[in-house]
């Protein structure tokens, strides 16, 4: 099973408005596994960043006057991403932005969402948190994952953290149960930035029922098997005092 984790960055919220993708962010998984392999880009827009966008991720208009168009990069990025399952937290914001990016290439282009399947984190998030803040950054702290890297919003950097975070949210044991803490330090050659991913030892609490869990487990199958529904039981346990 491949499924590729996305992240985008953006001039703004808005399509509506004209607002465009500044960079893209994707870590490969094969049954649940890291690769290794990535696709990431920073991309020109060709229009000014909003200030409020710009506080948040920090990548300037300056920087990205030397770096490709969409229409550029669109074959090699859909070319990663082709027959994928694609994870993505808060999805309709990132696929809106890239359907968008894909109109203005070709008006009648397909959506993304009819070439691939979409999981949504958030909605994942939301249906097991009821009622909590469900940002990545407050998933990171609830599962324990190491976040202190972000101090921007970064398209890579969010994507290694929302795999880590899709893994443990559904029961990945490549996760829970990985044994080697592991530092990989990856550099964008187009600039100085490094971004650092971190793996480290994760030990699982084992928590033992009390006495007065016990008996009233053991209340609960007396009833049980008195009613003959407790069909795995050919007679009652002995209470331990």
């Amino acid at each position: 099973m491949r499924q590729v984790i996305l992240d985008t960055e953006t001039t703004g919220l808005r399509t509506e408005d004209g607002d465009r993708i500044i960079e893209i962010g994707c870590i490969e998984l094969i049954n649940r596994k890291f690769t290794g392999k990535r696709y990431h880009q920073y991309i020109n827009p060709q229009r000014t960043i909003d200030a409020e966008a710009l506080a948040v991720h920090g990548i300037s208009n300056q920087f990205l006057e030397t770096k490709p168009l969409f229409a550029d990069i669109a074959s090699e990025f859909l070319a990663f991403i082709s027959d994928a399952e694609l994870i993505i937290h808060n999805a309709p914001f990132d696929m809106g932005f890239i359907n968008y990016e894909l109109r203005l290439l070709r008006k009648n282009s397909k959506p993304i969402e009819e070439k691939c399947k979409i999981i949504d984190t958030l909605v994942l998030a939301r249906q097991l948190h009821i009622g909590q803040r469900n940002s990545l950054d407050a998933l990171c702290k609830r599962y324990g994952i190491d976040n202190t890297n972000r101090e921007l919003h970064g398209a890579l950097l969010d994507a290694s953290l929302l795999a880590q975070v899709y893994l443990v949210m559904t029961g990945g044991q490549s996760c829970l149960f990985d044994t080697l803490e592991t530092t990989e330090t990856v550099t964008d050659k187009s600039t100085d930035n490094t971004i650092i991913f971190t793996g480290q030892k994760r030990k699982l609490r084992i928590i033992k029922a009390d006495d007065h869990e016990l008996s009233l487990h053991h209340h609960q199958l007396t009833q049980m098997y008195e009613k003959k529904k407790c069909l795995w039981l050919t007679s009652l346990p002995i209470k331990d005092n």
